[in-house]
């Protein structure tokens, strides 16, 4: 816990007070961040970088962010490397040892073709960590398309290409109802 307060300020988008309604959601995603994140290495690509709230806690000879100029989110004040059109990765093929976005597939209308791209890119035998929302209301509208379940997550995983190692849920339908309840609560009753 120590570590992930360090790396990631508590009080931040990424890292919340327990007070804020993402508490419980992003606490899981960090623990289950640091369980897999050291199978990250050589040259990686940060698929949907923003700010790069993780590079603190990835340990790679190289890091590039890669994103998409869209509206719903300003990029002003991000670390974002290269820009890319919505549909072809700017780089050669087999060029990254590894890929990693979080909380970004429910922002990509075209995931699938997307996924290939992301295969094209990444080494035989590369890895790609990958976390996806469920349990969250809309947000960077109009760019927020879908929700995925853990079996179409797998299904089109493995439509685009690749083989999944592990999969692993940070919750179940408990903590989504709650997070449901938490985020109406904020929104709705008590707001910022």
């Amino acid at each position: 816990e120590k570590s992930i307060n360090y790396l990631i300020p508590r009080g931040s988008d990424f890292n919340p007070h327990i007070s804020a309604s993402p508490y419980l959601v992003r606490n899981r995603l960090l623990h289950g961040l640091f369980k897999h994140i050291n199978k990250l290495n050589g040259r990686l690509l940060d698929f949907g970088c923003g700010a790069k709230p993780y590079q603190n806690i990835i340990n790679v000879r190289e890091y590039i962010g890669l994103d998409f100029p869209s509206e719903g989110h300003d990029h002003s004040n991000e670390l974002i490397d290269v820009f890319y059109d919505g549909k072809n990765i700017p780089f050669e093929n087999n060029y990254f040892d590894s890929i990693f976005s979080s909380e970004v597939f429910e922002h990509v209308f075209n995931l699938e073709e997307v996924l290939l791209e992301l295969f094209r890119v990444l080494k035989p035998g590369g890895i790609i960590l990958i976390t996806c929302p469920f349990a969250i209301g809309e947000h960077e509208q109009p760019n927020d398309f879908a929700r995925y379940t853990s079996f179409a997550l797998k299904h089109i995983m493995t439509r685009g290409g690749f083989e999944v190692i592990h999969y692993e849920k940070l919750g179940g339908s408990i903590d989504a109802i709650v997070q449901l309840r938490l985020n109406y609560f904020q929104k709705n009753i008590m707001p910022y």
